[in-house]
């Protein structure tokens, strides 16, 4: 579930795009005579919301991506370059990580990058929103009691994110993914889980992280023949918010979804 930014059009690829911001950040610190840090930052952070809907290209850029904003944000740590590391991170994460233990690293990384946008901006939705989705990643990961343990700090991201800016789809996917995995002990409810996926798609039709979302809880609801079409629809998308996602992780989870249900009534 990531921000979704598609840029207007395609720039170069991802590993030469990183290794050139890995350039820009060296010799701004290592000249007088180069752009102030601030300005190499902001270009750095352009580059990322242009980039992050392009990453399927080279997944391996985000790795230099990940380095220069880490970089970045240990020598000036500014709120839009926090965001964005947790927001590379988090990407990291997904599909980067190599085993539970790399990505464990990531998502720590991300949630604690997150953390320190917001102690600088309380008021930062995007802050907010990739420490509660950094933190729900690591906690997942790490096992059932540690998720539980989370649990109110995700909760806690989420009511403020919505706060803040109702607008913002992915939110509404993160709580639709809360509200559909927890027990209903701890407060889980499909009913909202369903809500809160419908509300994303309302802001964002073609968001398809929140459409794969809506599938997985009508599979939990059994309501199979919605789920199907909701599912298929996600493969039959030909212009999805994020490509990169879409590409990722979307499409090949709703496969997945759809194998679950293959024969079922």
């Amino acid at each position: 579930m990531i921000e979704p930014i598609v840029p207007d059009s395609l720039l170069d690829g991802a590993v030469a795009l990183a290794a050139a911001l890995v350039i820009a950040l060296a010799a701004a610190t290592a000249s007088a005579q180069s752009p102030p840090q601030s300005r190499v930052q902001s270009l750095l952070v352009a580059e990322v919301n242009a980039w992050q809907a392009r990453y399927h290209e080279n997944p391996a850029g985000i790795d230099g991506m990940r380095g220069a904003l880490a970089e970045a944000a240990k020598t000036d740590p500014q709120v839009d370059t926090l965001v964005a590391l947790a927001k590379v991170c988090f990407i990291f994460g997904d599909v980067r990580a190599r085993n539970p233990e790399e990505k464990l690293e990531a998502y720590d990384q991300g949630r604690e990058a997150a953390q320190r946008a917001v102690a600088l901006a309380p008021n930062n939705a995007g802050a907010h929103f990739w420490h509660g989705i950094n933190t729900a990643r690591w906690a997942q990961t790490k096992g059932v009691m540690r998720a539980l343990f989370l649990l109110p700090t995700v909760k806690r991201d989420i009511k403020t994110v919505l706060e803040l800016d109702p607008t913002f789809p992915p939110v509404y996917s993160l709580a639709g993914s809360v509200y559909i995995e927890v027990p209903s002990l701890l407060g889980g409810d499909l009913d909202k889980g369903e809500e809160m996926f419908r509300k994303g798609l309302e802001l964002d039709p073609r968001f398809t992280s929140a459409r794969v979302g809506l599938g997985k809880a009508l599979i939990k609801k059994s309501r199979l023949p919605e789920a199907r079409r909701e599912l298929e629809a996600v493969l039959d998308e030909k212009a999805p918010t994020n490509l990169a996602d879409w590409t990722m992780k979307d499409s090949k989870r709703a496969r997945e979804l759809l194998e679950s249900i293959k024969g079922k009534s």
